[in-house]
């Protein structure tokens, strides 16, 4: 494992520490699925990617990195599941210990990024593209780490 990376709520700090362009990987972690995303290395727009079924942390580390070596990938993006009422529950420790982890395993900076309304608004989303109800359920976990890229891609270039 490489050395401990930055690992931040800050969009400002996360961008400071990134070279200039490179593609973002984004994630959405869940108990037994981890939604891909991936932006351009213009930083304009993200794109849902795979789901990677949740096995052990090695095994998950190990798709991502080939992922991110593929891709040139230069930092993480990492949904935070807060309460609504803005608080961190045991979700958000997990999300926030496996981002750490992450980001030390692929020697990458990371941002933790708000994700309260990314699940609700990929489902609208895919609604609003007339997606079957089977290929939402397939598809939904990397659809919202999509919108958790893009919302902060649209705060790293504003």
């Amino acid at each position: 494992m490489g050395e401990q990376r930055l690992v931040t709520d800050s969009a400002l700090e996360f961008g400071d520490a990134l070279p200039e362009g490179g593609a973002l990987l984004g994630l959405d972690i869940g108990t037994k699925t981890v939604g891909i995303a991936i932006c351009d290395a213009g930083w304009r727009f993200a794109t849902a990617g795979q789901t990677l079924q949740r096995g052990k942390f090695a095994k998950d580390c190990g798709v991502l990195r080939d992922l991110a070596k593929a891709r040139s990938i230069a930092g993480l993006v990492v949904g935070l599941p807060r309460n609504m009422d803005g608080t961190q529950g045991p979700r958000a420790q997990a999300s926030r210990a496996y981002a750490k982890n992450l980001s030390t395993a692929l020697d990458l900076p990371a941002l933790l990024w708000d994700e309260r309304w990314s699940t609700a608004s990929a489902e609208a989303a895919m609604i609003g593209q007339d997606m079957s109800r089977a290929k939402r359920a397939a598809r939904i976990d990397s659809h919202a780490a999509a919108v958790i890229l893009q919302g902060a891609l649209d705060a790293l270039t504003n």
